[in-house]
């Protein structure tokens, strides 16, 4: 090879050097001054919003940035979210906590009901992760739960200490009869008090069986064909001795053959009850009225009084066991504060149920609503007509 030749092919080797040199120098000084790419935005996986949709809890997905990018319809029934944001703070709290540590929580939150009031909300809560971004959020009305378990408890402390004090009594009397062996007016004295407590000791126990049997699903095994107007006539001539001790007037407007399917033993009771609880509450001298009316195909049982009436915010409660508006005066008129439990279990164990209308100053209404009964035709067994008796406002109106 001659010098010519080498020179070339050297001069050639040094051009190509240069051209790669400068290419790499470019190529170098574009990726600095690129942008970086834009990490790829995480979805959530296919099917989640036809699984939320499902979930009888009320489910919420959450971005990064605390949005609602999924929920179920629970969620917004329940007020949990409105207009694409999680309402309660609380909710927010939990969630920003699993997203910084990816650590499933769980949590009791007493939630507002709504932006007015003071209505109050317990819910369960159940956090996790779902994906590298979107926190899912479970969450659970155990509101209903904890009223009963409330109940519940409620139940248990006041048996306790209704039953204490007539055995009590009875105990104390007994005592005071055998220190005034030798005085026989205080004798008799303490035994009419004796017979007072033991009276209303068997009154509660009977009461207290009584519920716990109307507790017992399928309670109506053979229902029979029940006249629901001679079972208020029934329930009316009960309750004459101590509507006639307090000079009250028990007037009756009742449609005839008012017919349902039932036990008329328990119809009986409820009614009773409810007159009972008028005339223990009504002024001397003042009128209980009792109707009975075919509304459609509901048999309804109206009694009225002229007491004092119940207070709005105590209407919702006056159903449960043991509850008294007044427990002073349910006491002195020898309430249990059992009876109009009986009443809203005897009529949903009849497939009906039972109101109240009230108004303080003006008395009370409570309607017992049944199914009327049909023959084979499909008919009602009552008639056409029957006697109008208002139960729904006010019923002096």
């Amino acid at each position: 090879m001659d010098t010519t030749t080498v020179a070339v092919l050297a001069g050639f080797a040094g051009l190509l050097t240069g051209v790669l040199a400068v290419i790499a120098v470019r190529y170098s000084e574009r990726q600095q001054t690129q942008l970086p790419q834009t990490a790829p935005v995480t979805t959530l996986p296919p099917g989640v919003g036809d699984v939320l949709a499902v979930l009888r809890s009320s489910a919420i997905v959450v971005d990064s940035a605390d949005a609602v990018t999924k929920m179920s319809p629970a969620a917004v029934a329940y007020g949990l979210v409105r207009d694409g944001e999680l309402v309660h703070a609380e909710l927010r709290h939990l969630a920003r906590q699993v997203r910084r540590d990816g650590v499933i929580r769980e949590s009791q939150l007493e939630l507002s009901r709504g932006p007015l009031g003071q209505g109050r909300s317990i819910m369960q809560a159940r956090v996790a992760p779902l994906g590298s971004s979107h926190v899912l959020l479970l969450v659970e009305d155990h509101t209903q739960a904890r009223r009963v378990e409330e109940v519940r408890r409620d139940f248990v402390a006041n048996v306790s200490h209704e039953l204490k004090t007539p055995v009590g009594g009875i105990g104390l009397l007994a005592e005071a009869i055998l220190d005034a062996k030798d005085d026989p007016e205080a004798v008799e004295r303490f035994a009419g008090r004796m017979q007072v407590e033991s009276h209303r000791l068997a009154q509660l126990v009977k009461e207290i069986v009584d519920l716990s049997r109307l507790q017992v699903a399928d309670t109506l095994h053979e229902p029979r064909l029940v006249d629901v107007t001679a079972a208020v006539h029934e329930a009316i001539d009960y309750s004459r001795v101590g509507a006639d001790a307090k000079q009250i007037e028990i007037a009756e407007a009742c449609a005839p053959d008012l017919k349902v399917f039932g036990d008329e033993d328990l119809l009986v009771t409820a009614v009773r009850n409810l007159i009972g609880n008028a005339v223990a509450y009504s002024d001397n001298g003042s009128r209980v009225a009792v109707g009975g009316r075919l509304n459609g195909d509901m048999v309804e049982v109206t009694v009225t009084d002229q007491g004092q009436g119940i207070p709005q915010a105590e209407q919702a409660r006056i159903f449960e066991r043991f509850y008294r508006v007044d427990g002073a005066r349910s006491r002195a008129t020898g309430g249990t504060g059992l009876g109009l439990a009986i009443v809203k279990h005897i009529c949903a164990n009849h497939g009906g149920d039972v109101t109240v209308w009230s108004e303080e100053g003006r008395g009370s209404t409570f309607t017992i609503r049944l199914p009327a009964a049909a023959d084979r035709s499909g008919g009602h067994l009552a008639p056409e007509s029957s006697t109008s008796v208002p139960s729904q406002g006010d019923p002096r109106a």
